[in-house]
């Protein structure tokens, strides 16, 4: 998918990535071309599904009240229905395959523990989830 990307498209999407509420006016001036190109070239790495959305990154204290944890994922089959049915769940952040042992890592944020362990029992319910491990994550150094 790299490769249907040129220059602009790079810089376009470092930028946003920097900042994803930008103006499309200052990315234009940035990028030495159109307000329209800017906003042409989003609407496209959007509906090619480059660029998935934008989102809200917060501060680490912002986010301290929130229970994080790591799930580690076993897959019995394809695991893309199971990454489907988890991105219905708003703890889960970020999910990731990975080798060894495990097939996935999820990244879950949730306002406490019974947020937590809820989720989790949704998770260990998906049909082809074998076996999960999960690290509550305590502080960051």
């Amino acid at each position: 998918m790299e490769d249907m990307l040129d220059a602009i498209d790079r810089r376009l999407i470092e930028l946003l990535r920097a900042d994803g509420r930008m103006p499309a006016a200052t990315l234009a001036k940035i990028l030495s071309v159109s307000r329209g190109t800017v906003q042409n070239r989003i609407d496209r790495l959007l509906e090619r599904r480059i660029l998935m959305g934008f989102t809200v990154r917060l501060r680490e204290d912002v986010e301290t009240r929130l229970i994080r944890a790591n799930t580690s994922l076993e897959i019995q089959s394809n695991y893309r229905p199971v990454i489907e049915a988890m991105k219905s769940f708003p703890e889960v952040r970020r999910i990731f395959t990975t080798n060894g042992r495990w097939d996935l890592v999820v990244e879950i944020a949730a306002v406490d523990l019974a947020s937590l362990d809820r989720v989790l029992t949704d998770i260990r319910s998906i049909p082809g989830v074998a076996h999960s491990e999960t690290s509550i994550l305590l502080a960051e150094i």
